[in-house]
């Protein structure tokens, strides 16, 4: 997050009058939030982004208090993407690229401590226009690989977990 971000976060609690929300401009491998303090913990597509997933998660699980919950609607893979879609820089920006396979993405938040954690949904992500342009951007060839089966290869996930109490 920015701080413009954050700044128009707050001005949107104002206008809605939510008193019992806070914004707090940080990383999310280090969280700048004391341990067992937060009640629940949204993330909207961005987990994806972060290198290090395990520790995002660790640090989520760190600040929840017991019995805390943690909802993240993220991206991820169903089956690995070709190593020309990996190195694009529009499939990474457009949320592919960085995207963990499924079965891993739920083992990381298991390791992290959470429990009773399942995907509450599950879609298609509409990822062939994304895959169009990094095949445009002269990172790999439509030769190279089929969009549609790259595409079929990509979900959008909710996914939900506890710390335990």
């Amino acid at each position: 997050m920015t701080p413009e971000m954050i700044d128009k976060a707050r001005e949107n609690a104002r206008k809605g009058n939510y008193r019992n929300v806070e914004f707090r401009l940080g990383e999310i491998e280090n969280l700048p939030v004391a341990d067992n303090t937060v009640d629940l913990l949204i993330s909207n597509c961005v987990i994806n982004l972060a290198p290090n997933k395990k520790r995002v998660f660790e640090e989520a699980f760190r600040v929840l208090k017991p019995g805390g919950r943690l909802l993240i609607s993220d991206i991820v893979l169903l089956k690995k993407l070709p190593e020309t879609i990996k190195k694009s820089r529009t499939a990474y920006v457009g949320c592919v690229s960085g995207a963990t396979m499924k079965n891993e993405y739920l083992a990381l938040l298991k390791d992290a401590g959470f429990q009773e954690v399942s995907i509450i949904e599950e879609a298609h992500f509409p990822a062939e226009t994304i895959i169009a342009e990094a095949a445009a951007e002269g990172v790999g060839s439509s030769k190279t690989f089929n969009a549609e089966e790259i595409a079929s290869s990509i979900a959008s996930v909710k996914v939900c977990g506890v710390k335990p109490k």
